[in-house]
């Protein structure tokens, strides 16, 4: 009995967070359209992604460094080698991982159309504080609110 609630309460957590994270996407009619200015758009959609950063290489060789390390501590005989290298290797590959989840980054994700009816999509560091069915024009590179 408390498996299968733990099972349903695991399913609707999982449920209720991908609903959550499914932005609202509006499609704006021509009639919408046909009343923006020149350099104006119509927001469709806003959300926001956690992008993995980018590795320096620097998490690679101090993984590597000390998967190597301690492989060799471990290993003995002719083992040792082949544990050193192992341990390198596997150290590599989780100083790698490691050092591009420390650098994670958040953007935002801007989805708008313009009077001609072609989609842009526009990404910010910085939340833009736009919400689906804005109109915004373009201002010195930055969308501002109409």
């Amino acid at each position: 009995m408390i498996i299968r609630h733990i099972k349903t309460t695991a399913a609707l957590t999982l449920l209720f967070s991908v609903i959550g994270a499914q932005a609202a996407t509006i499609i704006p009619e021509k009639s919408q359209l046909s009343r923006l200015c020149k350099d104006c758009a119509f927001v469709s959609a806003v959300h926001s992604e956690t992008r993995q950063g980018k590795s320096s290489g620097v998490g690679v060789v101090g993984g590597a460094v000390v998967g190597g390390l301690i492989g060799n501590r471990v290993g003995g005989g002719t083992g040792k080698a082949l544990l050193t290298l192992g341990g390198a290797a596997a150290g590599g590959y989780a100083g790698n991982e490691i050092e591009k989840n420390s650098n994670k980054h958040t953007v935002w994700v801007v989805r708008l159309v313009h009077k001609d009816g072609h989609a842009q999509t526009r990404e910010f560091s910085n939340d833009p504080q736009l919400r689906a069915g804005d109109t915004v024009a373009s201002r010195d590179g930055r969308l501002v609110r109409q």
